[in-house]
């Protein structure tokens, strides 16, 4: 079995630049970073939101999309207004993790998980962070935000790739 810790637990106080240009490549530039700190196998992810009317963005920059030290009420204001003229059938949108595993003896291993919804005109809901409160799920009529914590668990994109994941982790035992 193993025992899951984050960097804080074990001494590690090291921020890591996202400096890739894809979510492959800034999970796996964490991954490496701290496995390469604490020399054990580690997990780390990145992850974004993609609005179809918008060409994919705010993608890889989903975080720092309205400005550096924007809250989650910026960014999503800032994303409303740019598709404020979008009728609802065209703000199509997945919310995209992937979560690297890293192993000491230099093996990565990529897991994704992809989430289809619909960006909501307003926000709904006051679960979850982010971008939930406006990203709708048409087959359950709610937004991410509105939903009960194991149903979004089961069903997000962090979800799907941390199940992946899990399974990979449950081999290296």
């Amino acid at each position: 079995m193993f025992e899951l810790v984050i960097p804080k637990d074990i001494g590690i106080d090291i921020d890591v630049p996202e400096t890739g240009t894809t979510y492959d490549e800034n999970a796996q530039i964490k991954a490496v970073t701290l496995m390469q700190a604490s020399g054990l196998t580690t997990l780390a992810d990145d992850s974004g939101l993609e609005v179809d009317a918008l060409g994919g963005e705010p993608g890889i920059r989903s975080a720092r999309y309205a400005g550096e030290n924007a809250t989650d009420a910026d960014r999503i204001a800032y994303l409303l207004a740019k598709i404020k003229d979008v009728p609802l059938e065209k703000r199509t949108a997945r919310f995209v993790c992937v979560m690297a595993i890293a192993e000491p003896k230099g093996k990565i291993h990529l897991c994704r998980g992809i989430c289809q919804g619909v960006i909501n005109q307003e926000p709904r809901g006051d679960s979850g962070h982010g971008y939930d409160p406006v990203f709708y799920l048409p087959k359950l009529a709610k937004t991410m935000a509105e939903l009960p914590m194991g149903v979004k668990n089961e069903i997000s994109h962090r979800g799907q790739a941390a199940k992946k994941a899990r399974e990979i982790l449950m081999k290296l035992v």
